[in-house]
């Protein structure tokens, strides 16, 4: 009895999943099925849910509408640039806050904290009036500095040095290694976990950022791609190409997917190895 119990709880557990699953990734399917077919097939009712032979087609239409690949590049050197400024600083930070003592930090981290607490929208006017006064609109700066600062990655290396030995330091300061060499030869090996699954995180954030890159950009030639996609849009008086659309989301969504590919095994041991602590 209990053995067809365990059965059964397995059974519909795994069909939750599958629906879970068939959920989620259905409109994703959907959507790259329409950027696959004409504009007229993309309008057809019922829909049609097999892949067609325009993609190319269409891809083609969409990088050459919105000038995708300069709008491609901008959104990979944010994404890489603040993805790594990020690690570098927050490593730092974090090094700062557990292995040295110095006046004020009682006040210091939880400050840090705070800034968590803030969304983009209440922080977007001063921010935006900063950049201006220092003339970076319309700039990498703009689009990049704001972002450097990242409680998210203090947290996680902070959280993780707390765990490591005391005894490692102790014995590399008997060895006569210096702070500095004690992090890059000791604590960042030991964190590399951490950096691919906060590079990961932040790679993706970055690269699906829409608001702050649209107010701080004015000229074509410095949007990002999350705002190219928005300009496949045709105006409110002709129906939307919804096939060059989808094509264009296609091609916006495959670098952060290779990302996520690549790393997928660092990050989910980033992860669970911060769920465990």
């Amino acid at each position: 009895m209990r053995r067809h119990r365990k059965a059964l709880l397995n059974a519909a557990t795994h069909l939750v999943l599958i629906v879970t699953l068939i959920a989620v990734a259905f409109p994703v399917y959907y959507a790259i099925v329409m950027g696959t077919h004409t504009h007229r097939d993309a309008y057809a009712f019922p829909p049609i849910l097999i892949p067609g032979d325009q993609l190319w087609q269409n891809m083609l239409v969409a990088w050459e509408r919105i000038n995708l690949g300069r709008l491609a590049f901008n959104s990979l050197f944010i994404a890489i640039a603040v993805s790594v400024g990020k690690i570098v600083l927050s490593i730092m930070a974090a090094f700062a806050f557990t292995h040295f003592k110095f006046r004020g930090s009682w006040l210091l981290f939880p400050l840090t904290m705070i800034t968590q607490m803030l969304p983009l929208p209440v922080r977007i006017l001063p921010a935006f009036y900063l950049m201006a006064s220092f003339g970076w609109l319309n700039t990498y700066w703009a689009l990049t500095i704001p972002y450097l600062a990242s409680t998210t990655g203090i947290i996680l290396f902070r959280q993780f040095f707390l765990t490591v030995p005391d005894e490692l330091s102790d014995a590399a300061r008997v060895d006569g290694a210096t702070p500095l060499q004690y992090l890059w030869n000791i604590l960042i090996p030991l964190s590399l976990t951490n950096i691919a699954a906060l590079f990961v995180i932040e790679f993706v954030y970055i690269w699906n950022e829409y608001l702050w890159p649209l107010v701080v950009t004015t000229q074509a030639d410095m949007r990002v791609a999350q705002i190219g996609l928005r300009m496949l849009y045709t105006s409110e008086r002709a129906a939307a190409e919804w096939n060059i659309v989808m094509a264009g989301l296609f091609m916006i969504m495959l670098p952060p997917l290779v990302v996520l590919i690549l790393l997928r095994k660092q990050f989910a041991q980033g992860i669970a190895m911060q769920s465990t602590k």
